[in-house]
């Protein structure tokens, strides 16, 4: 029988063997073989990549590592799913596995604070140069590539600014030159986006986020075609890059309830945005929630759905009264990430050059104009929004 995938979400995977409705935690570092010519065989069998039900080896993953990546497969329509063990491993594993000194990289200038710092750094180091474009100009992207472009890697939307690209169009100029193309999925999911469907060579999700769902697991799915698999298995064997039995369990948990946490944030986020775009102290509201906007038709364009993250840009010249409305706020945490049960808020300066976060090279907003990114969990959308009106009065 055919199911849709909210059907194959709660029922992925029949545990024979143990019968139960959650597959088993399986921690192991060595593999028993009863003869070394089935060992041997099952070898050929992971190299070949044929009817892998389990590893050879602990660092390759474990049988409740396997199910994952059969999840995630299936939603990526992928030909393999690598896991990592945090959101950036995963990141980190593509880069690694195909770049090499004498390679350029194009990226994204509003690509997450890591991806920028290890491409602009870290790469720099291995004698790979690493270009960003201005993501609403993809003239500007078309003019940096060159010879040696190996991949562009694209964020969409983007970290904290949330513009949305032309995908296909991105595709089109890669394939035409022989470029590897990566696509960072996150906010969309592949329950909404397919980037692999439209032309992608890889499709990565930060597992930490909407995909567990509960703020209590990390990880990493890199989802890949046939034409990359290679050479990303051969460093990922190596590397040691690889999820635990335990984030997996807690990632399958969280991915039985994936789409319907998705459609309660996206209606949470509409009401708050809803009331949002009525206060006269916010500026702009970054999510595609204009119908006459292009970030709304290039989303529409390509996604099903819609999530719960977005930005809003507070006009005010003390940023000090913009640290006082996220300070005050009862029932959105101030933390890192994002995708769990709970609202979060959290002043981003994308100018500013720090330790850890890198500047933008193309930064549309003014002087006085400050980003808040707000997290809208599943809360009651009335008690957020009674939160938000009270923070707001202290904005001057």
């Amino acid at each position: 029988m055919k199911k849709s995938i909210n059907t194959f979400l709660k029922h992925p995977i029949k545990d024979n063997a143990n019968r139960s409705a959650n597959p088993p935690v399986t921690r192991a570092s060595t593999i028993l073989f009863n003869t070394m010519q089935e060992m041997i065989s099952h070898e050929k069998k992971i190299k070949l990549h044929k009817n892998v039900t389990h590893y050879s080896y602990g660092r390759y993953g474990s049988t409740t590592t396997i199910e994952l990546e059969n999840i995630i497969k299936k939603l990526e329509q992928a030909y393999h799913v690598f896991l990592t063990g945090t959101g950036f491993g995963g990141i980190s594993l593509a880069l690694m596995s195909l770049c090499r000194p004498g390679d350029e990289i194009i990226v994204s200038d509003n690509v997450y604070g890591p991806t920028k710092e290890i491409t602009e750094d870290l790469l720099k180091q291995f004698n790979i140069v690493a270009k960003f474009y201005d993501p609403e100009k993809l003239e500007d992207l078309q003019k940096k590539i060159t010879k040696k472009t190996k991949m562009i890697f694209v964020e969409n939307p983007g970290s904290n600014t949330f513009e949305f690209q032309d995908l296909t169009k991105i595709v089109k100029i890669a394939k035409k030159k022989k470029i590897l193309t990566m696509l960072d999925n996150t906010w969309g999911t592949p329950l909404y986006l397919k980037p692999l469907k439209i032309g992608f060579d890889i499709s990565f999700s930060s597992a930490t986020k909407y995909f567990s769902g509960h703020s209590d697991a990390m990880g990493g799915t890199l989802a890949v075609n046939k034409k990359v698999y290679k050479k990303i298995m051969f460093f990922y064997k190596l590397s040691g890059y690889r999820m635990s039995a335990d984030e997996a369990y807690l990632i399958i948990r969280g991915l039985r309830t994936l789409d319907v946490r998705l459609k309660q944030h996206y209606e949470n986020a509409k009401k708050v945005i809803n009331y949002l775009k009525k206060n006269k102290k916010i500026k702009e509201i970054l999510f595609p929630h204009k119908p006459s906007s292009k970030n709304y038709k290039l989303w529409k364009k390509y996604y099903s759905g819609a999530t719960s993250l977005f930005s809003i840009v507070i006009k005010s010249k003390k940023k000090s009264s913009v640290i006082k409305f996220v300070n005050s706020l009862k029932l959105f945490g101030i933390g890192y990430s994002w995708g769990g049960f709970e609202s979060l808020a959290i002043l981003q300066d994308l100018k500013k050059k720090t330790e850890y976060i890198k500047g933008r090279h193309f930064y549309r907003f003014g002087k006085d104009e400050h980003i808040v990114r707000l997290h809208i969990g599943l809360e009651e959308p009335k008690d957020l929004i009674a939160d938000l009106n009270k923070a707001l009065k202290l904005v001057k």
